[in-house]
C-alpha cells in the first residue's frame, strides 16, 4: 500500500506541477481549453498558483500528512468544480483531462488517508 501511495502521489504532483507551469506560461492548449469553458486568460496565473500550491502541499504531505491531506482535498474540490464547469458549458471534447486529474486526486487522497 505504501508503494502505491508514493507512486500515485508522485504522479499527481508531477501532473499538477506541469499544469501549473503551463498555466503560468499561458500555453496555447491551456488557453484553448480555458476559453472553451469561459475562463478568461487573466485567471490562468491564479489557476497555476492553485495547482502549484497543491503540488507543493502533496509533496510536503510526505513529511506532514495533514498538509498533504488538505492539498488532496483541495485538488478534489478543484477538479469537481472543473467538471461542473465543463458540463454546465456543455464542453465534452476535452472533459477527459479533468476526469483524469480528479481520479488522480481522489486516489491520492484515499491513499493518504489509508497509509
Amino acid at each position: 500500500m505504501f508503494i502505491a501511495f508514493v507512486v500515485v502521489t508522485l504522479i499527481t504532483i508531477a501532473a499538477n506541477a506541469i499544469e501549473s507551469v503551463a498555466n503560468f506560461m499561458k500555453a496555447d492548449w491551456v488557453k484553448r481549453n480555458s476559453h472553451a469553458v469561459g475562463v478568461p486568460d487573466s485567471l490562468l496565473p491564479f489557476l497555476g498558483f492553485v495547482k502549484g500550491a497543491a503540488a507543493g502541499g502533496l509533496a510536503a504531505g510526505f513529511f506532514w500528512r495533514p498538509l498533504g491531506i488538505a492539498a488532496a482535498v483541495g485538488l478534489v474540490l478543484f477538479f469537481v468544480l472543473a467538471l461542473v464547469l465543463h458540463v454546465r458549458e456543455r464542453v465534452f471534447h476535452n472533459i477527459a483531462g479533468p476526469i483524469a486529474f480528479l481520479a488522480l486526486s481522489v486516489a491520492t487522497l484515499w491513499l493518504m488517508l489509508a497509509a
